[in-house]
């Protein structure tokens, strides 16, 4: 198979989908490798290194999308993109179809194959290709939150760990899965008094049991959330329905309740966030302010340490691509029912329910439509 890596063109995206080591393996099966020059930089792979494993570099995204069977992405397809891709070109990336209309509708007019990370599921439920970067999305949240609270950024003025004498910040995690965990283990480190909330009382009890003292679970719910967060320095939204909208946990009237220089950190905004307020910033504009609050809702985060990002990716997305290539995305997904939950869009046909459900759109049944591809 030809394999395509463009260079993302997303604000501040510096990852890469595929590392030179990466290549490598998809080369050593007999697969062909081409790369847009400089694509690995933000990365820190050099040109050089992809071309010492025998990728070919190509000088624009345009012949990148040209010559490829499948597109290796990190971020979705930004507008620029729309046009250059085929029919019938598989793409493997992180879409988030439900929060963005205009895409599907691209993508769908495109009549691409949209096979997406987030959506690739185990037996078990989990999200193999989302969790790496929502163990660094999670991480950061409470970093980027504890910056943002610091009175020149805009913040409270307050330390998170508080000193001898002096109480440290009050932290609610919204979300016991992936996110909200590595949020909350970087919160109490910090020293934090932290809160974290979870609508399963199973989940709540191995966190009880994991999680340091300074750490406290609460079932979730719109009067606990309203509580809780009137005297809360930050809240971190970490909540996930795979492949859906996510839900409005904090309304706008809520804001007026909450303390002035509160940092709102929304893990979610990909799926379209989870506060009411909440809209897609950059890392160049990563904040805004409602009602005194601070927003944080940067919907590349991992993108500003690009480096653990791109390492962390490759080894969960590799074994995957790596099947797409050697056997045909057709093949691939009828054998493997992890990738096949991964498919999105299909030739125009929209063939995951909680998408076409965010639009009103018509859902193809995806076995009906593997067997029309046959």
């Amino acid at each position: 198979m030809i394999i395509g890596v463009p260079k993302e063109i997303k604000n501040n995206e510096n990852r890469v989908a595929l590392t030179p080591g990466g290549a490598k393996e998809l080369i050593k099966r007999g697969h062909q490798v081409y790369v847009q020059s400089t694509a690995g930089i933000g990365s820190g792979f050099s040109d050089d290194e992809y071309k010492a494993v025998g990728v070919n570099l190509l000088p624009t995204i345009e012949e990148t999308y040209a010559i490829a069977e499948m597109i290796m992405k990190v971020k979705e397809p930004i507008e620029a993109e729309y046009p250059l891709i085929k029919e019938n070109q598989l793409l493997f990336t992180y879409f988030h179809f439900a929060s963005y209309e205009p895409l599907t509708m691209a993508m769908i007019e495109q009549k691409s194959i949209c096979l997406a990370y987030e959506t690739v599921e185990k037996v078990d439920r989990s999200l193999p290709l989302l969790i790496p970067m929502s163990e660094v999305a999670g991480r950061m949240a409470t970093q980027e939150g504890a910056k943002f609270l610091e009175k020149p950024m805009g913040g409270r003025g307050i330390l998170l760990g508080g000193v001898p004498g002096v109480k440290p910040a009050k932290v609610i995690v919204i979300g016991g899965g992936i996110v909200g965990t590595q949020a909350t283990k970087i919160a109490a480190g910090m020293g934090a008094d932290v809160t974290i909330m979870d609508i399963d009382l199973y989940r709540l009890r191995q966190l009880d049991d994991i999680m340091p003292a300074n750490v406290k679970t609460m079932v979730s719910s719109e009067h606990n959330i309203r509580e809780e967060i009137k005297d809360a320095d930050m809240v971190v939204g970490a909540v996930l329905i795979p492949g859906a909208k996510a839900p409005h946990l904090i309304t706008k009237d809520m804001l007026s309740t909450m303390r002035k220089g509160a940092v709102l950190v929304d893990v979610a905004v990909d799926q379209g966030g989870c506060f009411e307020t909440t809209k897609p910033t950059t890392h160049a504009e990563p904040v805004f302010e409602v009602d005194g609050v601070m927003h944080y809702c940067v919907a590349n985060m991992p993108g500003a340490v690009p480096y653990t990002s791109t390492l962390a990716l490759t080894n969960a997305t590799l074994p995957y691509a790596i099947q797409l290539a050697d056997k045909g995305w057709e093949k691939a997904c009828r054998d493997n029912e992890e990738l096949k939950k991964g498919l999105n869009i299909i030739s125009g046909d929209v063939v995951y329910k909680a998408v076409a459900d965010a639009f009103g759109l018509e859902y193809k049944d995806i076995e009906e439509t593997l067997l029309a591809n046959a």
